[in-house]
């Protein structure tokens, strides 16, 4: 049998390494968030091979017609965005004909996002409201279904720490994709995110659901032996389920994927890979950290009381 949970703390110490880069980056630098939460008007153009204008002559233009605040960007295929406050339509109409005068092209408009900074905020506020209910109505559902067992409200905890997990992969992703790729955080993101959620908590649940079974079955088995040989049970099923099917398809989609689709399809296929992962690595192994009380020994302290009652 594979000591899945011995190694428990290393599976921790890897997912922090993968989270602390995402973390670093949103306290010193902010949040990528895109015109959906801060509103403003985003402009995606492309233009005819190889005669891509400097991104410095895109922000003269916008600063000709009082646009200060533009942040302008490539991201292949001569494709060139731009992000600045809340344009009207004449404005911006103006502002690309403007483009397409001063570099003697015509420039094909991929997509364009307008947003009040009143509408933003509404986004901003439902989507927090959205990810907070979610993980309420698991922590009262897990509850509920695993009522028979003893700390029935562990499972449901545990599980909200799989999503955080979960949660705080996507957004480190996000913020190094910010870096390289100009990823930001939009509405796309956060349905991604949802789904991500909906997975890992599938996942977490049959895993606890196997442990409750195995709890009936084994009932002389140490609980840490129990939750392992529970783990390695659902680890075909979670291998062949969503590895084998789901991540290929999503892995074609990045690969041969629309441009414009490619952040939202990463986030899936990193989002769902790290459902599983955390189902199994994450979840199952804070719930036997939980039984066995172990933050005790973090420190020292449970060592040094078994020392002085020996």
């Amino acid at each position: 049998m594979f000591n899945i949970l011995g190694k428990r703390y290393l599976f921790f110490g890897i997912s922090l390494l993968l989270i602390l880069p995402g973390l670093l980056l949103a306290i010193f630098s902010g949040l990528n968030l895109s015109v959906d939460f801060t509103g403003g008007t985003l402009v995606e153009i492309q233009f005819p091979s190889g005669r891509t204008p400097q991104l410095e002559q895109i922000v003269t233009i916008y600063n000709q017609f009082d646009v200060s605040d533009v942040q302008v960007q490539t991201t292949g295929d001569n494709t060139i965005i731009a992000r600045s406050s809340f344009l009207e339509d004449e404005t911006r109409a103006d502002i690309l004909a403007t483009i397409e005068d001063q570099s003697g092209q015509q420039v094909t408009i991929i997509r364009i996002d307008s947003v009040g900074a009143t509408i933003g905020q509404e986004v901003t506020v439902r989507a927090a409201l959205a990810v907070a209910v979610a993980a309420i109505i698991v922590v009262v559902y897990i509850t509920f279904a695993f009522r028979g067992m003893p700390n029935a409200f562990r499972n449901g905890v545990c599980a909200i720490i799989a999503e955080l997990h979960d949660v705080l992969i996507i957004f480190s992703l996000v913020m190094i994709g910010g870096i390289l790729w100009g990823w930001q955080i939009d509405a796309l993101f956060l349905t991604a995110l949802l789904t991500v959620i909906g997975f890992s908590v599938q996942d977490t649940i049959v895993v606890f659901d196997r442990i409750r079974e195995n709890s009936v079955i084994y009932r002389r088995l140490p609980f840490e032996t129990l939750v392992n040989h529970s783990i390695i049970q659902t680890l075909q099923r979670s291998i062949n389920t969503q590895l084998m099917t789901v991540e290929f398809m999503l892995l074609a989609l990045v690969l041969f994927g629309g441009l414009t689709l490619r952040q939202f399809a990463v986030i899936l296929l990193v989002g769902l890979f790290s459902g599983t992962y955390s189902s199994i690595f994450i979840a199952a192994p804070v719930l036997v950290v939980w039984e066995n009380r172990e933050w005790q020994n973090w420190f020292g302290r449970g060592r040094k009381k078994k020392q002085a009652a020996a």
